[in-house]
């Protein structure tokens, strides 16, 4: 029986992870109907605020659902949200048995879903492929429990370090099938930011160019209120999504209320002018932004690893060397006497992108 319930949890997933980059900040949920070892039932959470995986899987299912087994990857949810609890709909299905990847870490559900199915006489499974449930919603697990975002890095890189020449240009880096890559790193996460620095260089539109593809929220550190006018950033905002992070001291400021005004342009502001990343993440994370894709530049990347913060990423390398000190690297300021004292990247994978390779990574 526990091969045939890692079977259809496998499936499960699968169906889950279609809804990537569309369900946040909810998690991703697939389900699957089955009655005498054959599916008669297939959903997953498709869009925030839509029905929820286990609705269209049972709504699949029909009148057959009655004496079935439903497999769902997050536990059933058991509160008023946007949609009705979905654990009165397992229930009213007459579903005589849940199998469940893993508990939901929602204080509103947190084992009260499966204490209702069994107070209803539901035989349930739990734990079944929770270590592959886990890593899919990790970005969900540490949002909901701690309101602080998850912070992905992606960077592109020369083979001597450099993320861009003495002059600042960048273009092109890494292949183009390395940047496909990114866009779908854009879709899968809510907000993208990167500093001042690089969006003056760059002038970068930040958004996903993949069909179907979800524009994250745009966050430009920006302490000094330099963001001009006509950039991208700001010329763009028809969706409302862009958002500066400023000193407090540009409150009065003239060009604030331009961008607030005219641009609508969201606004977030914080102490002094040296900002730390954790701060900011703070204030985005109680915007509802669930994750943030950073981009760049070096003085962020580094700032992100001296203080710990980001929890995992990306970085491409490519088979360029510039030879040139003074080219921009993508990380510095550490002073460092022995080898040991250096960042070890956890969880390496590494993958290929015609000719460049990308280093996967946790923290």
């Amino acid at each position: 029986m526990k091969n045939l319930d890692e079977k259809y949890m496998e499936m499960a997933l699968e169906l889950a992870a279609l809804g990537e980059g569309d369900v946040n900040p909810n998690p991703m949920v697939g389900a699957i109907v089955v009655k005498d070892k054959k599916i008669i039932g297939r959903g997953y959470h498709k869009k925030y605020g839509g029905f929820h995986a286990e609705v269209f899987a049972l709504d699949e299912a029909g009148k057959d659902a009655e004496g079935g087994t439903i497999y769902v990857t997050l536990e059933p949810c058991s509160h008023y949200g946007k949609t009705p609890p979905c654990v009165k709909k397992i229930i009213k299905m007459g579903i005589k048995r849940c199998v469940i990847a893993t508990l939901d870490p929602n204080p509103l559900v947190a084992g009260k879903g499966i204490k209702i199915l069994k107070d209803a006489g539901i035989e349930v499974e739990i734990n079944v492929l929770q270590e592959k449930a886990l890593k899919q919603n990790i970005v969900f697990f540490k949002y909901i429990k701690t309101k602080i975002p998850y912070l992905f890095l992606k960077c592109a890189i020369t083979l001597d370090g450099k993320i861009a020449t003495k002059t600042g240009d960048s273009k092109w880096i890494s292949n183009e099938s390395s940047r496909k890559r990114v866009q779908k790193l854009r879709h899968k996460y809510m907000g993208i930011m990167v500093g001042i620095n690089t969006l003056l260089k760059d002038n970068p539109r930040l958004n996903a160019r993949i069909e179907g593809g979800n524009d994250p929220y745009r966050i430009v550190v920006d302490p000094n209120l330099k963001t001009p006018e006509d950039y991208n950033f700001i010329q763009n905002n028809k969706d409302n999504r862009s958002i500066i992070v400023t000193s407090k001291d540009n409150i009065h400021n003239k060009k604030y209320k331009i961008l607030e005004k005219k641009y609508r342009i969201k606004f977030i502001f914080l102490d002094k002018k040296e900002f730390l990343i954790s701060d900011i993440l703070k204030e985005i994370g109680r915007l509802g932004i669930d994750s943030v894709l950073l981009e760049g530049g070096s003085s962020m990347i580094s700032m992100a690893f001296k203080e710990k913060v980001l929890d995992q990423g990306e970085i491409f390398i490519s088979p360029k060397i510039t030879g040139d000190s003074d080219a921009i690297p993508f990380i510095s300021g550490f002073s460092i006497e022995g080898m040991k004292e250096s960042i070890e990247l956890k969880d390496v994978k590494f993958k290929i992108y015609e000719d460049n390779i990308a280093i996967e990574f946790n923290l």
